[in-house]
């Protein structure tokens, strides 16, 4: 199985937004440390609010509400392989980190320190599952490509707010009442959606969805009854669909690309 970044089809440079919920600060790690090791410079921040990474995430966390302040901290790290993550602020009452505005991404992405930019572009309260709301998620413009998450842990419970983020938005994108069992149509439906998974994409972005928490062959199944569903859709929802984990890295366990795996 190819890796997550050889399906996606990283390239020299750009910046990946990462939306939805259910692994969304894991995948963003991860994707940062497969690029780091093979040779890109990479940053790792937000525009919404992320818990402080830990060493194993990220060895260097620089914090300045001013992305000049941040270019002039980075260049002290600059060499190939290199991995700094950023911040706006340090928010003591939650104990998070504050991102940047959508164009502090531009001004990171234009100063040529960074090959790849990684934002985390959406919150979900740690849920497994969410729709996002009039003002989420915020994707910068100068995004190249869009991964939008879902946790497949969903499916067969019960549409409530312990496992979906916005569950009454996502009942109504599902077509669900609350209470309701989450089935892979419903899940499929909401990530279809045009307010659903890639609400606010740009344009120009490509997109990919990763359905995560594959951690049985039953899940795995379900993932995959998932994708088909996607990838039935009319017009096209992603350009790839993938069924996996994020436990210990980027396990891609089935890719479904145009209705075929």
């Amino acid at each position: 199985m190819k890796s997550f970044a050889e399906i996606v089809g990283i390239g020299p440079n750009g910046v990946v937004s990462i939306v939805g919920a259910g692994g969304k600060t894991s995948l963003m790690f991860h994707l940062a440390r497969q690029l780091a090791y093979s040779g890109k410079r990479v940053l790792t921040t937000t525009t919404t609010k992320i818990l402080i990474p830990s060493t194993e995430q990220s060895e260097t966390l620089l914090i300045d509400q001013d992305p000049q302040v941040i270019l002039r901290q980075a260049k002290a790290h600059q060499a190939a392989g290199m991995h700094v993550s950023a911040a706006a602020a340090y928010l003591p009452q939650t104990d998070k980190l504050k991102g940047f505005p959508p164009e502090a991404i531009h001004t990171f992405e234009d100063s040529g320190l960074f090959d790849w930019v990684v934002v985390e572009a959406d919150g979900a309260a740690r849920k497994a599952l969410k729709a996002p709301a009039v003002h989420e998620p915020v994707i910068p413009e100068n995004t190249s490509i869009v991964v939008a998450l879902a946790g497949l842990e969903v499916l067969g419970r019960p549409l409530g707010e312990e496992m979906v983020f916005r569950s009454e938005l996502a009942g109504k994108l599902m077509q669900l009442s609350p209470g309701e069992t989450i089935t892979v149509p419903a899940l499929a439906r909401l990530l279809a959606h045009p307010s659903g998974a890639f609400k606010g994409a740009p344009p120009q972005a490509r997109r990919f969805i990763f359905l995560n928490k594959a951690d049985t062959p039953e899940l795995e199944e379900k993932g995959a009854a998932v994708a088909l569903h996607l990838n039935g859709a009319s017009p096209s929802v992603a350009e790839a669909v993938m069924v996996g984990q994020l436990q210990e890295g980027i396990n891609v366990h089935r890719v479904y690309v145009g209705g075929s795996q």
